[in-house]
C-alpha cells in the first residue's frame, strides 16, 4: 500500500510530527486531493493547542488547501480527476470544519467532502490560491456583504495577513479606501496595496482622522486588538457599520450612546462556503488581488507555523508540496 507524508499533532499542545500514512481513500460523496499548497492560518492554533472542544487526535491541521482532484468516491459527479480545486474552513454539511472535523492540508493528500470543494481559476497558482481560501474569503465576503457601495469610504484596520488583502479588495470594489495602521512607515505599503489614504494611529486619534475624511461607511477590523477596534467606532458616519473579522477574546469597550445617535452598528463575519471561495478566487484572478506570501516545504511546517504565529510573516505563510 502506498504511503504519503503528513504533519500531525498527536495531542493538544503537542509538537508537529512528520509521519507516513497510508494514502487515504475517498468514501461515498468524497474526493481525494493531491495537495500542492496549504496556507498556515492563526486559526491552526485551535488544532495545535487543543482550544476547540471535541477534536480527535492525532489530527492534521490546515484549512487553506489548494491542489488537484486525484480520485473521487461513489456518487461524486461534479468533480473529475485532474481538476484544480481548493478547500477552506467550511468542511461540508452538518457543521463540518476542515482540520477540526477531519484531517486538513498539512499533507501530500487529503480527503474532503465534495460539497466543500471549490474550483480554482486556471491563472491563479496554487500557492497564491491557498491563503484566499480563509484569509481571502473572510475579508472579501465581509466587504461584499457590508452594504457599502462604490465611492463609499471604507476603512481597513490592520495591515497584516487579513488587512493587506482587505485593502486590495476594497480598492478593487470601488470604495474610497482608507488603511489604518500604527507607524508612518506603513503608509507607503498601504498605498501600494491600493489605499487612497493612510491613518497612522500613533499620530493621533484614528476616529477623528476618519471624521475629517467624512466618516466611514464601513470599518473592517482585521487586527485582533479589542482596544484598538473600540477606538474606531466614533469614526463611523451615520448608518456606518463596524465589521469585525479579527477575533480577540477581550471585550469591546463601546457605549450604547456611541451607536444610537448615529444609527451605527457592529457586525461579525466568519469565512464562507465553497461557492464563496470560488467567488473570492474568481474576483482575485480578474482584478489582480494577490496575497503576499512566504513559502516553506512541508517538512518545515513547525518553522512555518512559528513564523505565522509570531506575527513576523509578511503576510501569509504557505506550505508547498510541489516545486
Amino acid at each position: 500500500m502506498s504511503r504519503v507524508k503528513a504533519v500531525q499533532v498527536s495531542k493538544p499542545g503537542g509538537n508537529f510530527e512528520i509521519v507516513e500514512r497510508p494514502i487515504p481513500e475517498p468514501a461515498r460523496g468524497q474526493v481525494r486531493i493531491k495537495v500542492e499548497a496549504c496556507g498556515i492560518c492563526h486559526s491552526d492554533a485551535l488544532v495545535k493547542e487543543g482550544h476547540w472542544p471535541g477534536i480527535q487526535y492525532p489530527r492534521v491541521p490546515g484549512h487553506e488547501i489548494a491542489g488537484r482532484i486525484d480520485a473521487v468516491g461513489a456518487d461524486v459527479t461534479l468533480w473529475k480527476r485532474g481538476q484544480r480545486v481548493g478547500v477552506g474552513w467550511h468542511g461540508g454539511q452538518f457543521g463540518k470544519i476542515t482540520a477540526i472535523s477531519f484531517d486538513g492540508g498539512y499533507a501530500e493528500y487529503m480527503i474532503a467532502n465534495a460539497e466543500a470543494v471549490a474550483a480554482i481559476p486556471d491563472d491563479l497558482p496554487a500557492d497564491q490560491a491557498a491563503p484566499l481560501l480563509c484569509a481571502g474569503i473572510t475579508v472579501y465576503n465581509s466587504l461584499r456583504n457590508s452594504g457599502a457601495r462604490g465611492g463609499d469610504l471604507v476603512a481597513v484596520q490592520g495591515i497584516g495577513g487579513l488587512g493587506h488583502l482587505g485593502i486590495q479588495y476594497a480598492r478593487q470594489m470601488g470604495f474610497r479606501t482608507v488603511a489604518i495602521g500604527r507607524g508612518g512607515d506603513k503608509g507607503p505599503l498601504a498605498r501600494k496595496l491600493g489605499a487612497h489614504e493612510y491613518v497612522d494611529t500613533s499620530a493621533g486619534a484614528p476616529a477623528e482622522a476618519l471624521q475629517k475624511l467624512g466618516g466611514a461607511r464601513v470599518i473592517l477590523a482585521t487586527a485582533p486588538d479589542s482596544k484598538a477596534i473600540s477606538a474606531l467606532v466614533d469614526g463611523l458616519a451615520a448608518n456606518g457599520k463596524l465589521v469585525i473579522v479579527g477575533a480577540s477574546p477581550e471585550p469591546l469597550t463601546i457605549t450604547p450612546l456611541q451607536l444610537i445617535g448615529a444609527r451605527r452598528s457592529i457586525q461579525g463575519w466568519p469565512s464562507g462556503t465553497a461557492k464563496d471561495s470560488e467567488d473570492t478566487m474568481q474576483f482575485s484572478a480578474l482584478t489582480g488581488v494577490r496575497p503576499m506570501i512566504e513559502r516553506y516545504p512541508l517538512e518545515k511546517a513547525a518553522d512555518a507555523y512559528q513564523q505565522m504565529i509570531s506575527g513576523k510573516a509578511r503576510f501569509r505563510v504557505v506550505l508547498t508540496m510541489v516545486g
